[in-house]
């Protein structure tokens, strides 16, 4: 059932939706990657890493909410619910314990390579579909290769 009528015709619709709530899923998943790094991380960079992660997580946060708000506009329900993310995550995740401050860098520099590898080819999806989203996904992109640039910095010269 759709409650809100989209704005699209419907094959662009379940093309949009879907990776509106394949980019929905990730961004949540990485909010939490970030989050369980953040409590846990220790070694001499704690401080620089450890607020570093703040950024990614408000990042992911931030634009998690518009990516469901976009579907919804679209007629697309948004499906956050932690089973939802639990079962269709794909990015790297977190060991359990305490996490050493290169180990943080290398998993986030992982984690955000592999968002940003599945939202390029989103990209490519929705460009007929729809280029507003395709807008949407262009910008987060832009975001996350900042962030992964960043941590991508802490371990140079790179680490063996």
């Amino acid at each position: 059932m759709t409650v809100v009528k989209s704005t699209l015709p419907e094959p662009a619709r379940r093309v949009t939706g879907q990776a509106l709530q394949e980019t929905l899923v990730d961004l949540l998943g990485l909010s939490l990657v970030g989050k369980q790094a953040h409590w846990n991380i220790v070694g001499p960079r704690f401080r620089s890493i450890h607020l570093q992660l703040d950024e990614v997580v408000a990042t992911a946060r931030s634009y998690a909410d518009t990516v469901a708000e976009r579907a919804a506009a679209l007629g697309v329900a948004p499906d956050g619910r932690p089973e939802t993310v639990a079962s269709a995550f794909g990015l790297p995740g977190v060991k359990e314990g305490w996490l050493r401050d290169n180990e943080v860098v290398g998993l986030m520099v992982e984690s955000l390579e592999t968002a940003i590898g599945r939202l390029r080819e989103r990209i490519d999806e929705t460009e007929k579909a729809d280029p507003v989203t395709q807008d949407l996904l262009i910008g987060l992109t832009a975001e996350l290769e900042k962030q992964r640039w960043m941590f991508e910095a802490e371990n140079w010269p790179r680490e063996a």
